[in-house]
């Protein structure tokens, strides 16, 4: 099974994960392959619940699809994450305000497409992100959402990350992909971050009513216990309606279950942090 060929090297990963941006400043970037996770949904949540907890967070939207973006009422903006990694504009001249408390944003658009290949003719396109987020200081996090892909700007953001959270769905072939995740992360770890770790997986979409939800749980913590987050994130019609409104959950449906999911996952990171 897939967890078996991972397992060895996610212990080498889950290590403490240290600053290359500002002193307090902790880079995360939320990252799986595979599509439909929960990526987004984790980024812009996870945001909103630091930002509630008094933690004030920049969200950078690394995806194309610009769905974080969107979600956060930022439609086909301009001065986007794009302009700053071709040198056209300053990383904190695209910063925006956003409506959720403590929490601010670097939009993308559809221009990020072309930026797959572009940015591969530049010179150590590798640190095109993490030398703009030398210029970012203030914030306690900054969370990156990245492409259903491993491609150059995943692996960007992989350069810019202390570490990295895996939302893992709780549905059939779950762990599908991970095993070629995890080898990129070591990839990007042993020739450029060497300081980067798997913060940790997240199981996300839980369904209580199914039996294979269940089952996946159990087998996910059983192969890579301490590894995985003890918060899950449940399936939730609230949560996926909030990004129609271009509200996070926290703002949306403050009582909802998705809510108190990531204000949980919220509290679990800040607590480990605090431990450090």
């Amino acid at each position: 099974m897939i967890v078996f060929h991972v397992e060895h090297h996610v212990d080498s990963l889950l290590q403490v994960s240290y600053n290359m941006t500002m002193p307090g400043t902790k880079t995360i970037a939320i990252s799986n392959q595979k599509g439909g996770v929960g990526k987004t949904t984790t980024c812009t949540n996870l945001g909103a619940a630091l930002g509630q907890l008094g933690k004030k967070t920049l969200i950078i939207d690394m995806d194309p699809q610009a769905n974080t973006s969107s979600g956060l009422r930022y439609t086909e903006a301009e001065d986007t994450i794009y302009d700053v990694l071709l040198g056209n504009i300053s990383i904190t001249h695209a910063i925006r305000r956003t409506e959720e408390d403590s929490v601010w944003l670097i939009p993308s658009n559809k221009s990020l497409v072309g930026g797959e290949m572009e940015f591969r003719d530049v010179d150590d396109w590798h640190f095109l992100l993490r030398d703009a987020l030398k210029d970012v200081d203030g914030y306690d996090y900054i969370l990156i959402d990245t492409p259903p892909s491993l491609g150059t700007l995943t692996i960007m953001s992989l350069v810019a990350a202390n570490s990295v959270i895996v939302p893992v769905q709780c549905e059939y072939y779950a762990l599908e992909g991970l095993t070629q995740l995890i080898k990129t992360i070591m990839l990007v770890r042993n020739s450029y971050n060497p300081d980067l770790k798997i913060e940790g997986l997240l199981l996300t979409m839980f369904d209580r009513r199914l039996n294979l939800s269940k089952q996946i749980e159990e087998e996910v913590r059983r192969h890579f216990g301490r590894k995985v987050f003890n918060t899950v994130i449940y399936r939730s019609i609230r949560l996926a309606e909030a990004p129609s409104f271009g509200l996070s959950i926290v703002k949306y449906a403050p009582d909802s279950l998705g809510a108190m999911n990531y204000v949980e996952l919220a509290k679990e990171i800040a607590y480990e942090e605090s431990l450090r």
